[in-house]
């Protein structure tokens, strides 16, 4: 799939534009793509959208029409539409794994690239990766929410437009529920496909025994009916059950029931107690409508029993508190020779200058302990005093007993990918082995744990100097 370079702002363009007019177009840059805030006030996100970023970077090339289009624009000299016809990512890009449990303040990926190429992918970065990590988080959430239960994605009707539909399906994915009812993502990136029928379908039979009855004509072998078109208990599974036993008389089983309104959790219970009275105890409980995690957990702890949780517009959007949008920046940190700091009145809202690592300690038993960023190339050892990047003053000691993992690699030098495309099982595999080795208060979804995220000493002495530095010029 192509992403033209015009899925950018203007400003990036007009940038580019003066770049060019000041002879800057080829100094070397680095920028960092981070977050400030864990999303939906939890205690982690899920790192998701790298593929789809990298795609993105290995294509990027102007079409002759696009470059007609900014030329009608009226805003750009013909030196500039000649500097885009040419124009190639060919830079450096630094990132972990997808699936990869990450926190707010940590550099999730890194460019390095001459100016002018590190300053135009910034918006398609941001757009990729903050909404599929937005995504993958809430999807890990609710999978951990289910406990054990599954989870079918079927958002898509209320997804952010076609491409937010498709992208949300896969970064679901990642963070654990592994199917979907998107029947285009299910051939794009080879995720399961699920579903069964709607109300209209009821509606469209003289009554509902009828309607179930020419469903399970059509389908035998996968037959999940919808029950609750007109009254879930007196109607929908009475008339499920006069089918279940006409499948059983045929030679196939009813594999399930879809709740779709009501008090779920009730509806719910009576459901198996009346399928299990009748003697088919292996149908399945589907619920759906407006689920999210707080929902799931709240009708388990209620004595729900759902078997399957079809979850659509709250996933897809990524509703809650604290949800919505990742919050994701990129910034410049290191320009020539120069690292660069973005200071403000507030430290706890300052970056984090020039190259650096991302390290993880862990403990022996492979639970994570913190993490720990520091400046590429500096030493560092379990033991070492580390600071607080909100509070310079807060320091704590790496434990020594710990091992420290780094958590990045390069996954694409000179514009060219040196990792292939990991299967999406991996990357699920990845994220549910990553959220068992969290602290698990890191999981609660009220005051969760917090997770200390450290910088180096190092590190921490540059930000200070070159905050007294800027500040120093202002003052001059």
């Amino acid at each position: 799939m192509r992403y033209s370079p015009l899925l950018t702002d203007l400003y990036q363009l007009t940038m580019l534009a003066g770049y060019l007019e000041e002879g800057i177009v080829d100094t070397p840059a680095v920028f960092d793509l981070f977050f400030r805030h864990n999303p939906f006030h939890g205690g982690y996100a899920v790192f998701a959208g790298l593929d789809t970023a990298l795609s993105y970077l290995e294509g990027l090339r102007f079409a002759e029409d696009e470059l007609e289009y900014l030329q009608g624009l009226g805003l750009f000299r013909p030196e500039f539409i000649d500097f885009l016809r040419s124009f190639r990512f060919r830079g450096k890009v630094t990132a972990m794994p997808e699936g990869t449990v990450v926190f707010a303040k940590e550099p999730l990926l890194t460019v390095e690239a001459p100016l002018a190429q590190a300053q135009l992918v910034e918006t398609a970065l941001l757009n990729i990766i903050n909404f599929q990590t937005l995504v993958a988080t809430k999807g890990a959430r609710i999978v951990h929410a289910a406990a054990g239960g599954t989870v079918l994605e079927f958002g898509l009707r209320r997804a952010q437009g076609p491409d937010g539909g498709v992208s949300e399906a896969r970064a679901a994915y990642v963070g654990g529920v592994r199917s979907t009812s998107n029947v285009l993502a299910g051939k794009l990136f080879g995720i399961p496909v699920k579903g069964t029928h709607a109300h209209s379908w009821i509606m469209a039979f003289p009554d509902e025994l009828t309607a179930f009855r020419k469903y399970a004509e059509v389908f035998p072998d996968t037959c999940i009916l919808l029950v609750d078109t007109y009254d879930t208990l007196k109607s929908g599974i009475p008339n499920a059950l006069i089918v279940a036993r006409e499948l059983r008389e045929q030679g196939y089983e009813l594999v399930g029931v879809r709740i779709d309104s009501g008090d779920l959790a009730y509806l719910s219970r009576e459901t198996r107690r009346l399928f299990d009275e009748a003697g088919f105890p292996a149908v399945k409980i589907v619920a759906s409508n407006e689920l999210d995690e707080y929902v799931i957990e709240s009708m388990r702890s209620e004595g729900g029993k759902v078997d399957i949780y079809g979850v659509g517009t709250r996933l897809a959007t990524c509703a809650g508190e604290g949800g919505g949008a990742l919050g994701g920046v990129y910034k410049l940190v290191r320009i020539g020779d120069r690292p660069r700091l973005k200071v403000t009145s507030d430290i706890a809202k300052a970056t984090l200058p020039d190259r650096k690592r991302l390290l993880r300690a862990v403990a022996t038993d492979g639970s994570f302990i913190q993490d720990l960023i520091c400046l590429d190339g500096e030493e560092v050892r379990p033991g070492d005093t580390v600071y607080d990047p909100a509070n310079p003053l807060q320091h704590v000691t790496l434990p020594r007993e710990a091992r420290l993992v780094e958590l990045r690699s390069t996954v694409m030098a000179d514009g060219v990918r040196t990792m292939q495309s990991a299967p999406l099982d991996e990357l699920a595999d990845r994220t549910a082995d990553q959220l068992e080795r969290l602290p698990q208060g890191c999981l609660r979804f009220i005051n969760p744990h917090r997770y200390k995220v450290s910088i180096s000493q190092r590190l921490n002495q540059l930000r200070l100097e070159l905050m007294e530095e800027v500040q120093r010029g202002y003052g001059s």
